[in-house]
Formats: C-alpha cells, structure tokens, sequence
C-alpha cells in the first residue's frame, strides 16, 4: 500500500517548509532561507549603521533589543497556539458529532498548526539575527526573561526558575535519569584569549566526563559569556540564573549562586581572575565565584578553580 504524501512536499523541503504545507492556507509560507535572511540582514544593517558613529557604544543594546522583539513576538504567538490547543482539548471533550462541532474542531486544530508555524517562523528570524550579532561583534545574546528551544544550530537555553520547577518535579518521577548540570562562574575580566582557551578546555573535560550536561551560569559580562560561546558551539543546554539586581540590589550575584545550586549540580567551575598575567597583576578575584565555590565545598559538591596550564 502507498502512502500518501502531502501536496507539495518534496525531497529539498526542509521540516518547517513541511509543517507550514500542512496548515492547508492557500496563502503561500516565507521559505525557512527567507526567514533566515530576514534576520541576518536586519542585524547586520543595524550593526553597519551604528559602527563608528556617535551611537556606538549603545549598540549592543540596540542589538539585543531588537532580537529580543522576536524572541517576545514568538513568545506571544506560541501563548495564542496554547490556548487554541486549549480549546481544541474542551472541543474534543464536548464533541457531541455534530457538523458544527466538528468544523470547529478543524478551524480548532488549523488556528493552532498555524500559530506553531509562526513561532517556527519568528524562532528562525531571531536565531539568525542573533548568530549574525555574534559574528559581527564577538557577543552572545541571551534573553533578558524566558527561555529558548533548541535549535539545529544551539542547544536549548532555559531560565533558571524553570529548570529549578524541572527539577523538583522529576525527582517525583522515580525513572527520569535527569540530567548533569555543571555550573560555571567567572569574573567579568577574564575575557582576553588566555581566559578563553582555558574556559573552553575546562568545559571539554567536563563534558568529556558528563556528555549530558547542562550548563548553569548567570550569563553576566566576561568569563560567563565566553562559556556561553562554548555551549552554543558545542549544542549543549544552557540554564541562565540571571542576576535579578532589581529584587536583590548587592546581594543579587549571590542569589544567583543560590538558584544554580537548586539544580543540584554535579561539578561547579569557577574562575576567580583573569589568566591574563598583565592584567591580572591589577584586578582582585571576583567575590560571585569565590562565593559560589565555597558554597558547593559546603554542600559537598566538587568544585574545580580553572587555572593557567602548568609550565
């Protein structure tokens, strides 16, 4: 018996070509290449059009909210196809046969295809403006709230209160393997290649020794947003506990030492200075990390100082 294929569907069709064919819209979809440039090219005309001029120092700013208009676009397009799939579990509750009942299941069951396409879509636009900011300034973008879904091109990044709500809810669930967080703190100086190459060689042997690990850091200037280069480029799920400076004021960097020691981490990384030895000669070890590295001691949780490579 042959199956059928939908109308359309081809082998060069990628998957949210696929999905948006199956909405069944006489209107036609952007291609997913579409999308793509969309975002690129919007990133890359604002970063032309700021550089070298008097807003330039704001640009990162400027950058970041504009791709965080899409993340907050797809944010509330995916709450729209919630509730339709909402009402579409009532509609098949209430299904009493029908044809009424049964074409509101269909205008049901398409609003809500449709909606998920559009997040696919706004999720593609904000995925390439944000490689394309990195690629020209050498920043990561995180949002500044809510987290992100996996894509072909980053692992999954998750706020940190709900990976802390995850996480007590699976310890209920007796065969979910859970996962192995490894958090990571570093001081904000500790940006130049030296603190770079050996970020990256710290997070490979801890991957090497956790292959399903998820990293935790607050995403704060420096040494954590090189980690969080690291993660991107090696597709590993990222949980962000976000320094809420507006709850905590000075305590806020150390509430947030708190939150990735919820997720019950199996390794905590910390890098106190700058390897930099010129710079480093200037600068006192950053009290976050030096925090959250007595904390796990206290816990029992192996801690690791990242340091220069022997001689």
């Amino acid at each position: 018996m042959q199956t059928a294929s939908l109308p359309g569907l081809h082998d060069r069709q990628t998957s949210f070509e696929a999905i948006a064919a199956a909405v069944g819209d006489h209107r036609p979809h952007p291609t997913e290449d579409a999308l793509g440039h969309l975002g690129a090219a919007v990133m890359t005309e604002v970063v032309d059009l700021l550089s070298e001029t008097a807003l330039e120092d704001y640009m990162a700013t400027v950058c970041e909210a504009v791709i965080g208009a899409f993340h907050s676009a797809a944010t509330r397009v995916e709450r729209e196809a919630d509730r339709a799939r909402a009402e579409l579990s009532q509609a098949h509750r209430d299904f009493d046969g029908t044809e009424i009942a049964d074409q509101e299941l269909q205008d049901l069951t398409r609003r809500a295809h449709a909606a998920d396409v559009a997040v696919m879509a706004l999720e593609q636009i904000r995925n390439t403006a944000a490689a394309a900011y990195t690629t020209a300034t050498g920043e990561v973008w995180t949002p500044w709230k809510g987290s992100v879904k996996p894509n072909r091109v980053t692992g999954a990044l998750i706020e940190a209160r709900d990976a802390i709500r995850a996480s007590k809810a699976r310890k209920h669930a007796v065969a979910d393997p859970g996962v192995a967080v490894v958090a990571f703190r570093g001081s904000p100086k500790a940006d130049t290649q030296a603190d770079a190459a050996r970020i990256f060689d710290a997070l490979n042997w801890a991957h090497e020794r956790f292959p399903d690990m998820t990293l935790a850091t607050t995403g704060a200037p420096g040494a954590e947003k090189v980690a969080i280069k690291w993660a991107q480029q090696k597709g590993v799920r990222l949980v962000l506990a976000k320094a809420d400076f507006d709850r905590y004021a000075r305590s806020a960097p150390f509430r947030a030492n708190d939150q990735m020691l919820e997720l019950d981490p199996v390794l905590c990384l910390t890098l106190d200075d700058t390897l930099n030895a010129e710079r480093g000669s200037h600068t006192s070890p950053f009290g976050p990390s030096l925090n959250l590295g007595q904390k796990a001691a206290e816990k029992g949780i192996r801690h690791v100082r990242i340091t220069s490579k022997a001689a």
